[in-house]
């Protein structure tokens, strides 16, 4: 089992919950979050003021997966959240040694779905 965890932009939410659940993954835990990459944020113009703005708002996306469903759940990710811009954001994966259902106690793999 894979951990899969996507910091994408805000306008990529709704792509990326469409894409997962067309490739059969609905289950996920959606976070707002603030951060910045290379790009070190951006200067807003606010009444007549230059304003740095160091964290822009971002979306952090963790859904488990089966390991024989990460490579679809990654390229349906990267498709729907890629623009071509700068801040498109990260993804990356991390083994998962176990997962438990605590409304059944079910274990394993069953206990994603």
């Amino acid at each position: 089992m894979k951990l899969i965890t996507a910091v994408v932009q805000p306008s990529a939410l709704e792509p990326v919950k469409t894409a997962l659940a067309e490739v059969g993954i609905a289950g996920m835990t959606i976070l707002d979050a603030k951060g910045h990459g290379a790009q070190t944020g951006k200067v807003e113009v606010y009444r007549s003021q230059r304003i740095k703005v160091d964290f822009l708002p971002k979306i952090y996306i963790e859904t488990v997966v089966n390991d024989d469903e990460l490579e679809t759940a990654l390229d349906a990710i990267q498709e729907a959240a890629r623009t071509g811009a700068i801040g498109d954001g990260k993804i990356w994966v991390t083994d998962v040694l176990q997962v438990i259902r605590v409304r059944t106690g079910e274990t394993g793999p069953t206990a994603i779905r």
